[in-house]
């Protein structure tokens, strides 16, 4: 007879088996996240990197995110600083406290200038304090990252774009005048010129040169 419960007990695992496939499946519903996002891997990491030391996150340009940049002087002028506005595709901005995992399309942008990191924005709008932007010529580049670090990367490349500004203090000293005739209004407060222009733009900001 112990043959027989033996063959029984192995019937019955055979069941199991062929009906087990529905508790796996409730099992893999249960791990995705509470935003109904599958937990898989996104996209391939690379080896390479980012100057911070970050890896690239290499996707399909289908469906790689997209980002351009437009710096202006604060519109208060003076010296106020810049103000820097983000235009996004195929991506939006993960709020603070999101699971540090990589979702598609899904991040944070890293701002810098001359390659010297100043800001992680959350949002596409930025003011640049004067202070890092010093006299002369500077870069002012926005990067894409998931949300794990990695950066968003296409053909090895980060999805980032660079615009150029210039900025210069007049030194101007004003001419003598009768004590009488002097006023606060009188005398030049020193500017700032700019120029703005770009590597990259919001239609392939993704591709930069």
């Amino acid at each position: 007879m112990s043959w027989t419960r033996t063959l029984l007990a192995a019937l019955a695992v055979c069941v199991l088996l062929l009906t087990g496939s529905a508790g796996c499946g409730s099992g893999d519903a249960r791990q995705q996240g509470a935003d109904g996002v599958s937990p898989s891997p996104v996209g391939k990491v690379l080896d390479d990197t980012d100057d911070q030391g970050r890896h690239f996150r290499e996707v399909g340009e289908g469906d790689a995110p997209e980002v351009g940049i437009e710096v202006q002087p604060d519109p208060d002028g003076g010296d106020r600083g810049w103000g820097v506005r983000l235009t996004v595709r195929n991506f939006r901005f993960s709020p603070a406290g999101t699971p540090e995992r990589a979702v598609a399309g899904r991040g944070l942008a890293h701002l810098y200038v001359d390659d010297r990191l100043v800001a992680r924005l959350r949002s596409p709008d930025h003011r640049l304090p004067a202070e890092l932007v010093p006299r002369g010529t500077h870069q002012v580049t926005v990067r894409l990252y998931a949300d794990d670090g990695t950066a968003w990367a296409v053909d090895d490349h980060p999805v980032e774009s660079t615009a150029d500004i210039t900025a210069s203090e007049a030194e101007t000293t004003p001419a003598p005048a009768p004590a009488s005739t002097v006023s606060p209004a009188a005398l030049s407060a020193p500017g700032t010129r700019f120029r703005t222009g770009g590597r990259g733009s919001p239609d392939r900001g993704g591709k930069a040169s």
